[in-house]
């Protein structure tokens, strides 16, 4: 792998991580159309360092207010008796199913889920998945600090679904989160609060495997850095558009990338 086709990369992660039109699905298919090696998952997890640090630095302020709420309801002996903790405690929830299928489909995910054409129907069905909520979406109230223990474990299930490259972290959580009539930028913003421990448990397992394998830093890097800094663009950008606008545009992405997909397996089968 090349600088520049690192950068290419860090560009696409730090774009489609946080917009609900699947990293994963992304990071298998263009190196694909552009018929590059194919990279490593290690490598994609690094990828995943930038955004990481992007939604860190997106939402420092808003872990900070979190985890001093949480602290002091500890600190007061009612470790549930602020909206922070209950917030905190609801995170930690929507977390589980996706630690469970990612220890149980783990080999899937290296090998049989990284298929161009699984990409295409799944970027096809969430496309449907994602109208249909946002259609529901229409007049809901529900915020951040008001997700209740069941809504987080239905929006951690959701997550967990996005091991599967093209259903997209971000697009089956906000996607849940419509469904339980979440305001639209709020839907976003537990989206990209969720991902931060996620992302944080695949890079930490992931990394050692990365460094071991890839023989110069001086290539990951720049991926890395690019996905921060596209990524953190990428967030800010959702949030403004979400308040005023709906999420149909990424429904007509997704259909397009999927049309752009088979279009491609046909040609080449032919050729």
């Amino acid at each position: 792998m090349t600088v520049g086709q690192a950068i290419v990369l860090g560009i696409v992660q730090g774009l489609t991580e946080f917009l609900p039109i699947s990293s994963s699905g992304h990071l298998i298919v263009v190196p694909w159309l552009l018929r590059w090696q194919v990279q490593s998952l290690a490598f994609d997890v690094a990828l995943h360092i930038g955004t990481l640090t992007a939604v860190l630095w997106a939402f420092a302020g808003d872990w900070w207010r979190i985890l001093t709420g949480a602290a002091r309801g500890v600190r007061a002996g009612r470790p549930l008796g602020t909206p922070q903790g209950r917030l905190l405690l609801s995170l930690a929830l929507a977390c589980l199913p996706a630690v469970i299928a990612g220890l149980l489909l783990e080999r899937w995910a290296e090998t049989t889920f990284r298929s161009p054409a699984l990409v295409a129907l799944t970027m096809t069905v969430m496309a449907v998945v994602l109208l249909a909520a946002d259609r529901r979406a229409a007049g809901g109230e529900g915020t951040v600090f008001t997700v209740t223990y069941r809504d987080a474990l239905l929006i951690g299930a959701a997550q967990a679904l996005a091991l599967v490259p093209g259903v997209s972290r971000s697009g089956s959580t906000i996607s849940m989160a419509l469904f339980l009539r979440y305001r639209r930028e709020e839907a976003a913003r537990i989206s990209f609060l969720l991902s931060t421990p996620i992302t944080f448990a695949a890079a930490a397992r992931e990394v050692p495997a990365l460094l071991h394998a890839e023989a110069s830093m001086g290539v990951v890097l720049p991926g890395i850095l690019t996905a921060a800094l596209v990524g953190f663009a990428a967030i800010k950008g959702l949030l403004a558009y979400v308040r005023t606008r709906d999420y149909l545009p990424f429904v007509f992405y997704r259909l397009a990338f999927a049309a752009l997909i088979v279009a491609v397996l046909v040609l080449r089968s032919r050729g």
